[in-house]
This record gives structure tokens, sequence and C-alpha cells, in this order.
């Protein structure tokens, strides 16, 4: 089911209960700002009612339905780091607790937009480090300290069979996780024909989803990463059943091969590319004539770095998401023939949502063994993630490229 974007707003309402507490002249303000921001940006389209309250005062109701989710104002630098508008300075807020979101908190974080993104300096730092350093140096600093979080946190919230970290395919919303995520894996080895015997390389090893699946099928496998803590994790499970594969902690840009590959499978990893032209050299001297490539991404209108918060939080460093057209006009002036392009949008959004919703039901477990701002942050990614695909915000796609045959 797809939001609403054409329907007009109707009036907006507050609701105001019992006066707030005394000293709460900063909290009216912060009442009067957010209803003209509420106003301006219901002017299009429906937005989601919600309430605002202040030091365990009564509700503030922002719309004119129920709401569908409470912002708790614990003290009064909740009530400041609200008032900046920023969507980062309300975000640290959240993650020490000063505020507290009761309710749906996807419906929470489709009204981001009432928020600034206020890219500073550390933004910029993030594309002016490469250029100084290297993409590769950048790289392994940046992504291992995402993927150096033990294994056992993201078994928690990943699929169970596979534990695969990219958008799964499935047949109908009701699926479950696992089933969708194989059928992604095997649409992966079918698009690049792999089989028993084939050497692939697997780039990003995560935890193991391509090595131990193609493994299992005959299919060798050079599996590449940069996280230690990843490496280990699937060099167990390949030591544990004797698979024809190996996994490499290196990155992309650094492998070579004494004999090219017969296909390559990215998944996940091109947001961590954006250097399309450089990298699709890359594969070109790493396939066979005659071989393909699989890559699959979320994406977005414009080659752009994340925000702030995913930025700082969850994904440091100059990721981009997917491109399309920008990725297509470096495909046409490469080595490359397109095969195929699919539209995973639905399929991510549908991914996304059963991580979080996994999240939540391990909550327990995770604050006590890694803390709750680490589960802040994993809350607000995925559904923050759920949220933008079910919007339209961002998007997802499977992509297929061939080498051409030796003339």
């Amino acid at each position: 089911m797809e939001p609403s974007t054409t329907r007009k707003a109707e009036v907006v309402t507050i609701t105001t209960g019992q006066a707030p507490a005394v000293g709460s002249k900063k909290f009216l303000r912060l009442i009067d700002l957010l209803q003209k921001q509420y106003v301006k940006l219901s002017r299009g389209s429906i937005q989601p009612s919600f309430a605002l309250t202040y030091k365990g005062g009564s509700a503030h109701e922002f719309g004119t339905s129920r709401p569908v989710f409470t912002l708790v104002l614990n003290n009064d630098h909740a009530v400041s780091a609200l008032s900046t508008l920023d969507q980062t300075t309300i975000i640290e807020a959240y993650l020490t607790g000063s505020i507290d979101i009761n309710g749906d908190i996807m419906g929470a974080l489709a009204l981001r937009e009432l928020f600034n993104d206020k890219r500073g300096a550390g933004f910029l730092w993030r594309f002016v480090r490469p250029l100084l350093f290297g993409q590769v140096r950048s790289d392994k600093k940046w992504i291992s300290s995402h993927y150096d979080t033990d294994a056992d946190f993201f078994t928690l919230f990943l699929d169970t069979r596979h534990r695969a970290y990219s958008q799964a395919v499935f047949l109908n919303d009701d699926e479950a996780l696992e089933d969708a995520q194989t059928r992604k894996l095997d649409f992966a080895l079918a698009a690049v024909g792999a089989k028993p015997g084939d050497h692939i390389l697997d780039i990003g090893s995560g935890w193991g989803a391509v090595v131990e699946h193609a493994g299992r099928k005959g299919i060798r496998v050079t599996s590449l990463t940069i996280s230690e803590r990843s490496k280990e994790y699937v060099q167990k499970i390949i030591d544990a059943q004797n698979l024809p594969c190996e996994v490499l902690q290196e990155h992309f840009f650094e492998h070579s091969a004494h004999q090219r590959y017969d296909a390559i499978i990215n998944c996940g990893v091109t947001e961590h590319l954006p250097d399309y032209a450089a990298s699709l050299k890359h594969y070109s001297a790493l396939l066979k004539p005659g071989g393909c490539l699989y890559l699959d991404a979320s994406a977005d209108k414009v080659k752009n770095g994340h925000g702030s918060f995913m930025g700082k939080y969850v994904f440091e460093g100059n990721a981009s998401l997917l491109c399309l057209h920008e990725y297509l006009a470096a495909v046409a002036k490469s080595s490359f023939q397109l095969k195929g392009v699919w539209d995973d949008r639905h399929n991510y959004y549908l991914t996304t949502k059963t991580w979080a919703e996994k999240l939540e039901a391990n909550r327990f477990i995770i604050e006590r063994r890694w803390g709750k701002q680490l589960f802040r942050i994993f809350q607000l990614y995925l559904w923050g993630s759920a949220e933008g695909f079910h919007s339209q915000m961002i998007g997802a796609y499977r992509l297929v490229l061939k080498l051409p045959e030796a003339s």
C-alpha cells in the first residue's frame, strides 16, 4: 500500500492540554515553531498526526486525526535540541535518551522533512579525505567500523538462513525473509551463469551469504572484505563445511587475480564504490571475456552522500546511493553490455521492514549486550530506510552486465 502524495491537506489543528510546567516558555515557543513547520509540510499532502509531551505533562497534538506517535521530551535539553530543527542535533538527543518516541516510529520518520540536515564541515571532509589519502585507505577506516560490530548483533535481525545484508526478492509481501533471500541469491548466480566448478569473485563478504550458498553448489568463490571480523566469521563457515572458497581481507581496488574470474557478484557494495568509471574498469580487468557481473544497490535520483546521521553513525565515508542514470552512462562508456535492470524498491522496503521488526523483537538482548545507543542507531537506520523505500524517497535496483566475448 503506497502513501498518498496527491491529496490536499486538511486544516491543521493543535490540541493543547493543561498548562505546561513552570519554566517552559521555550516549550511553548517550540510548539508554535513546530506548528508552522507542520502546516508548511502539509500543504501538498496529508501528513501523519503526532503528539508532543514535555516532562510528563499532557499531550499537545498536531494534525486532525489520532496521533500515530508521541515525541516525549524528558528534559530541557530535549526542548532545546528539537527547537534547532536540525536532524543531527535531534537524533543525538534521542540517542542519549533526552527524547523518546512512543508509537509508530516509521510514522515519526515520515516527518523527517520537518527538520533540516545542516551538513557542515564533517560532511565535506568525507569527500575530501579520499582525495588526500586515497579511496582504499579511507574505506579501510570507514567501512570496517560498521562491520566490526559483533556478528552476533547482525544475526539478530538478518535472515537466519543466509545472513544476507542486501535486499531480498519477494514472491509476495507475506513470504518469509529466508525464502526471499534464497531467491535473490539464486537469481544472482543464474544471472551470471555460475555453475559447479566455476570461479567467481564475491565483493563484500558480509556474513558469508554468497560464499555459503554458492560454495554448497560446488562453485569456487573468492570473497573480499576489509573487515577482520567479517573475514574470521566467513572463514569459519568455509572451514566447517569444507567449501571450495576463500576469503581475503582486501579492498576491491587492491585485488588482482592470476586468472580472470568466470563471474563477479556484488551484493550491496556499489554504494561504497562511488567512482563508477574506476570500478567498471577494474571489473573488466578481473572478468573473463563473456563473463557477467551482477550487482544490487539502494538508489537515489542524484548522486549524493548519505545524510549526516547515516554518515556519522551508520556508514562513515563518501558512500553514495546508486544514481542509476549516471551509472548507466558510465556503463555505456565502458566495455560492458547491459543485460538487464530490475526495480527492487518494494523488495527493499519489505526487507528493511522485516529487519526493523526483528531488531525490535530483540531489543532487550541488544540493549543488554551492546547498549541502548547502538539499538537506537540501528532502529533509526532500519525504520528510516523502510520508510524511505515505502514513500519512494529512495529506490533500489539489480543490474546484470556482460563483458563481450573476445573477438
